[in-house]
């Protein structure tokens, strides 16, 4: 059992939203399996060069004890991080890619009855112009090509974002094939044409419409329209965003939607919350980052998942100032009480306990 003493009190107060029962015209509601499902962005494990290892101890410690605390308590089926796993994998040396990856799988460790699932990041295998096959082949390798998951009745589609830019480079080329097909099987299983000679043999999805998830944001034009205690700073809020950098460009942005016509958008990259709708019915969601070097309040979503809705909360970790100020605390604390038992300080105990009784005798 991991260690409560670090955000039990504030995982305690997160709770699994509830997906209402869905009815059929007048009929009796009925329940729907829901999927438990956890989504956290930008946990930017710091590399051999940037990272101090004081900090490197410090907050990697915090994150793998919130994230195990958050596992026990909370019990996802499945967890999803939207990018930036690494904070230097777009450079790092196979020898320091070894490494950050043990420490990944060190922090992130799950039971065998959870799925963890992971799109990459800029910061795992570079923006577009530092982008290789070598990069995106090791980042797979570790996490895994697959671009489309499905459970209880649930298609999630997960997209290489930074190989969106579409200037018809090899690895942007095989991106954008992949998702042509992941549109056509999506599009069979929502037609039911088993079988067809243009949906081929094999068995069709289910029909629900996909929930995307990426790294990059959708097009938007900034945070102008953000709000709420993680969103961005409001003197950050209106500076624009610079497409295939911030965000996705309009014409990426507009592909994915009208290839794949989800019902939900999850995204990271900007280390702050914002939710805004596309086309004025697609919702979005950009997740704040996991880690306290990018923010003093980090958070992840939790969502109750079916094949026809969805419901979505936010479970916040403790302020990085909060747990520094327990943790000075309870150090002083021990200091006093190793002191008070050498016999180097006097007890307050007793201290008190003595001026009590001279205040009686008077």
């Amino acid at each position: 059992m991991p260690s409560p003493c670090l955000g039990l009190c504030s995982f305690l107060m997160c709770k699994w939203p509830e997906v209402k029962p869905t009815t059929d015209d007048g009929e009796q509601a009925t329940r729907e399996p829901v999927l438990k499902a956890m989504f956290l962005a930008d946990t930017h494990l710091l590399g051999e060069f940037l990272g101090h290892w004081l900090d490197k101890l410090r907050r990697e410690w915090q994150m793998e004890r919130a994230f195990q605390t958050a596992l026990w308590l909370l019990q996802p089926e499945v967890i999803f991080i939207l990018g930036d796993v690494f904070d230097e994998g777009k450079w790092s040396t196979p020898e320091a890619w070894a490494d950050d990856v043990a420490r990944f799988q060190k922090m992130f460790r799950h039971p065998s009855h959870m799925q963890l699932k992971v799109v990459a990041g800029n910061h795992d295998i570079g923006f577009h112009y530092e982008m290789n096959i070598y990069k995106v082949k090791r980042f797979e390798k570790v996490f895994s090509s697959e671009r489309l998951f499905s459970w209880k009745g649930i298609n999630f589609v997960m997209v290489n974002s930074v190989a969106l830019k579409g200037d018809g480079c090899g690895i942007c080329s095989k991106a954008e094939a992949e998702l042509t097909e992941v549109s056509h099987r999506l599009n069979c299983s929502r037609e039911q044409v088993h079988g067809s000679s243009k949906c081929g043999p094999g068995p069709l999805l289910p029909t629900s419409a996909p929930i995307l998830l990426q790294h990059y944001p959708l097009y938007r034009r900034s945070d102008a329209n953000c709000s709420g205690e993680d969103a961005a700073p409001p003197e950050e809020r209106n500076i624009p965003f610079k497409e295939n950098y911030d965000v996705l460009s309009r014409e990426a942005s507009q592909k994915l939607l009208w290839w794949l016509q989800p019902r939900l958008v999850l995204s990271g990259h900007t280390h702050s919350a914002c939710e805004v709708h596309h086309e004025g019915r697609v919702p979005e969601l950009s997740i704040p980052s996991f880690s306290w070097r990018n923010r003093n309040n980090p958070s992840f979503i939790m969502g109750s998942i079916t094949p026809t809705d969805y419901a979505l909360s936010k479970c916040y970790l403790p302020r990085e100032h909060v747990v520094l100020i327990i943790y000075c605390g309870a150090v002083g604390f021990l200091v006093v009480l190793t002191l008070t038992h050498f016999g180097l300080l006097a007890s307050p105990f007793l201290s008190g306990s003595n001026l009590l009784r001279k205040h009686k005798t008077r």
